[in-house]
């Protein structure tokens, strides 16, 4: 069990890694954020398909029946929230729509015990606020007096859809990893398609061989692979583990940009500090530490 539980928490940051670099790669892509958000999730999900018919993996129907309208309540709430997150990034600035999504892990741990029946422990409530101030810190909103309301609706409006889907698939079972990603990821891109076909002149569209091909590497890294790490992952973790381990996504974020932009300062380094230990505190069992100290003496 506990072998099962330490898998699925690698999955769970190795996802959140990869998520965290989609923004360097986004800001060389010359497509509208709706657009690649359609292209990728179609993308992931032809991906994942492909592995299933190379890897002669079968594909369990009864399972996928089974689970379909949680299935695809989740999918759509997948892509309602890519568009809600982007609508936010345009009236307001990336600083203040990314402080209201990662509202979404706090919105995990206050709804987890009323939903789930987990017990809110003091440690993971002062965790969260930790991981709250952190990207308060990060974010640099307290020096940005003006924000377009709109854009903060939109972003919590994204952080209880991205909520929504951690809760959604709790109550996915008895399926694996590749059916349910690829029937979430399958209904996002149909969910958005709707979007697309309102905002976007299609026939203005065009391709070069650079931006054709990262997006293929959000599809398939972004999307299929970090998708499949991170459902894989949430189902076999308790809601409030997961929503603080999330924090790791805008951690990886800074510290890239800092990389390749040179701007990381003193206050983003505290903002992932808090963030990081948040993470990292609230799986720290003191009782197992001072067992295997009592055991040996």
């Amino acid at each position: 069990m506990r072998s099962t539980e330490a898998i699925s928490k690698i999955k769970l940051i190795s996802s959140m890694m990869v998520f965290g670099t989609i923004g360097i790669f986004r800001s060389y892509i010359p497509y509208s954020s709706g657009l690649i958000a359609f292209v990728r999730g179609v993308i992931g999900m032809l991906f994942l398909l492909l592995v299933i018919v190379i890897g002669r993996k079968k594909i369990d129907l009864l399972a996928i029946r089974k689970n379909l309208p949680l299935l695809c309540l989740s999918g759509a709430f997948i892509g309602f929230n890519w568009i809600l997150l982007f609508e936010a990034y345009r009236y307001t600035t990336v600083a203040t729509a990314t402080l209201c999504y990662y509202m979404a892990p706090v919105i995990v741990i206050i709804f987890s015990p009323l939903i789930l029946k987990e017990r809110l422990t003091l440690k993971k409530g002062l965790c969260a606020i930790s991981a709250i101030f952190g990207m308060t810190v990060i974010s640099g909103v307290f020096g940005d007096a003006s924000s377009d309301i709109r854009g903060i609706l939109f972003g919590l409006a994204a952080a209880a859809l991205y909520a929504s889907v951690i809760f959604l698939n709790k109550f996915i079972k008895d399926i694996g990893d590749y059916e349910k990603t690829l029937i979430q990821l399958g209904t996002a891109a149909i969910a958005i398609l709707p979007y697309i076909l309102l905002t976007e002149n299609i026939s203005e569209i065009s391709f070069d061989t650079r931006s054709t091909l990262l997006l293929v590497i959000v599809g398939i890294l972004h999307t299929g692979i970090a998708y499949t790490l991170y459902f894989g992952s949430i189902s076999r973790l308790g809601a409030q583990t997961a929503a603080i381990f999330s924090y790791i996504d805008p951690v990886v974020a800074v510290i890239l940009s800092a990389i390749i932009l040179k701007s990381f300062g003193i206050t983003d380094l505290v903002g992932s500090i808090l963030i990081i230990g948040a993470a990292v505190f609230s799986e720290i069992s003191f009782k197992n530490f001072k067992k295997t100290l009592d055991k040996q003496r």
